[in-house]
């Protein structure tokens, strides 16, 4: 088979063998293998660190203990490795990416343990539970703080451009435009859009590029400029001209090449739990199921808010009442309550700790004539002259949302959910937009750890539905964790 400049062998197993013309497989960058040897040397050094510190408690007075402890360690050792194989935590391409890596530590962890725990049952040694509940345990929490680390330094470096995979974008020129945008945004993922190949081989009205990023060739042209260049990643979207056998001829021209080749399906932002796989007669069908907005799992946000907001409000007391006090030292009230509209409409009074003089609402309308810098129908100002100095510390740490805590533990808001719209901004919603009131607002959300008041509506549109239409337990969590960063830093609050 011959597809472009590159021709292809079939040797005697069947299998593509390499042709004359066919280059070699694209060699995996050191830093990659650098990261995977840091991750899987960190994982057994902690692995021994833990199981010395499980022997260590577990020697007793007399040798039959030692030995047990020496036993039970000799034991877990092959278990812990086994199961990491087993669920593929040391897979390379899941290392620095996503949830995924932090997913599959845990289930080699909770395998782990469970293996330990049977065989001790099985065997009557109840010295083994300190290990199923204690070792192990905070063995997979040392574990994933330093691949938490590692994955932060990792992150450095791509800040600075380096450590990141290069991709070629194939598909229509708007697409390619969008994947330029997102990897930019993101940047921590690592990919860096450096070619593209459209339909007719240019960008926008004739342009040699998109963006920025050049156009290195039409669809017939993908196959061969991948062999030619440098690219890990070859991202495809559907585009005029580009079908399914013409997929499957690429797929088989990178086969062996060292190339990741990842397919847009063409959906809405849907992802996680809501996707499945449903093959018909080996056409890979996605299967999307509806998003939930009932059931165990919001029962148990619920359950997790009100306690979580219960327990944040008692340690942060002393905090709470000091900015009470310095709020009212201008003499004003020191909360500021505003009518929010929440679940599915219905509307209800939002605590903040006021951040402006007294008379800020009645002074809103003369300077809302000058404009605004909100996004959308948000009504926001950069350099608001009416926040008070207090308040504006307040606003760049977002300790003004603070007493929204009294919000959730009544029920009107989540800890983690969309923004709290105003009853003017609903107004103007369009349909899309209305799909956030189909769950709880939130204290913080994806809009909190991806820029604040520095979003465009649309981007903020954008974030709150990825939330609403692929909220788990687990994002709720990931969400928690960010926002500590991004109050830290203060970006994107006025």
């Amino acid at each position: 088979m011959q597809n472009g400049s590159t021709t292809a062998l079939v040797g005697a197993n069947g299998r593509w063998a390499d042709g004359p013309d066919r280059p070699a497989r694209v060699t995996r960058p050191r830093w990659e293998s650098r990261y995977a040897i840091a991750v899987l040397g960190g994982d057994v050094l902690i692995m021994l660190v833990a199981l010395a510190i499980g022997v260590w408690v577990g020697f007793g007075n007399t040798s039959r203990d030692s030995n047990l402890a020496l036993l039970i360690a000799a034991g877990t050792a092959p278990c812990f490795v086994c199961c990491m194989i087993a669920t593929r935590a040391w897979e390379a391409g899941i290392l620095g990416r996503g949830s995924e890596e932090f997913s599959r530590l845990l289930r080699s962890i909770a395998s782990t343990s469970v293996l330990v725990g049977i065989v001790g049952l099985a065997f009557q040694v109840s010295a083994t539970r300190p290990w199923v509940f204690g070792v192990i345990p905070g063995m997979g929490v040392l574990i994933a703080g330093a691949r938490y680390l590692l994955r932060q330094l990792l992150y450095r470096q791509r800040d600075q451009g380096r450590c990141v995979h290069e991709v070629l974008a194939v598909g229509g020129a708007e697409w390619v435009s969008d994947l330029i945008a997102r990897t930019q945004r993101a940047a921590y993922h690592g990919w860096v859009v450096t070619g593209a190949c459209t339909p007719d081989g240019a960008g926008p009205n004739g342009a040699g590029e998109v963006d920025g990023v050049p156009v290195v060739g039409d669809l017939d042209a993908t196959a061969s400029t991948v062999l030619r260049g440098d690219y890990r990643v070859v991202a495809v979207a559907p585009a005029d001209g580009w079908s399914a056998r013409r997929l499957h001829q690429l797929a088989w021209d990178l086969e062996g090449q060292g190339v990741e080749l990842v397919v847009h399906p063409g959906l809405m932002e849907v992802q996680g739990p809501r996707l499945h796989v449903a093959p018909v007669d080996g056409l890979p069908l996605l299967r999307l199921t509806e998003p939930r907005f009932t059931g165990l799992p919001r029962v148990l946000k619920g359950v997790m808010d009100k306690i979580g907001a219960g327990l944040l409000l008692f340690m942060l007391a002393p905090l709470l009442s000091a900015i009470y006090l310095a709020v009212r030292s201008d003499g004003g009230p020191g909360f500021f309550r505003q009518v929010r509209v929440g679940q599915d409409g219905r509307q209800f009074r939002m605590w903040k700790f006021r951040s402006m003089v007294v008379d800020a609402e009645k002074q809103r309308q003369a300077w809302a004539l000058s404009g605004s810098d909100g996004a959308g129908p948000l009504f926001k100002l950069k350099a608001d002259p009416r926040i008070t100095t207090v308040g504006a510390l307040l606003r760049k740490y977002s300790l003004d949302e603070l007493p929204q805590l009294f919000n959730v533990v009544t029920g009107s808001m989540s800890l983690v959910g969309p923004r709290p719209p105003l009853p003017s901004e609903v107004a103007t919603y369009s349909r899309d937009a209305r799909r956030r009131l189909l769950v709880k607002p939130g204290l913080t959300g994806l809009w909190q750890i991806s820029g604040r008041s520095d979003l465009s509506w649309d981007d903020a549109v954008r974030l709150d539905l990825r939330y609403v239409e692929n909220w788990t337990l687990a994002l709720d969590g990931l969400i928690l964790w960010k926002t500590i960063r991004a109050v830290v830093r203060g970006d994107g609050a006025y």
